[in-house]
């Protein structure tokens, strides 16, 4: 995903506009997809930047 995030920064998008563009095609593809909604869920956020939040352990 960060290679996605970075081709999107530079066609001169923000960082914070590419991260909302990959949200909208994630729901996109889920709502014209809905049977592989799970399996797009887990793809996306396999690749999806880690936050502190994230670990379990600070």
């Amino acid at each position: 995903m960060d290679e996605l995030i970075r081709r999107l920064m530079a066609q001169g998008l923000t960082e914070e506009q590419a991260y909302k563009a990959v949200e909208v095609i994630k729901d996109f593809t889920k709502e014209k997809f809905p049977l592989f909604s799970g399996a797009i869920d887990k793809l996306f956020d396999k690749y999806s930047p880690k936050t502190d939040e994230d670990d379990f352990m600070p």
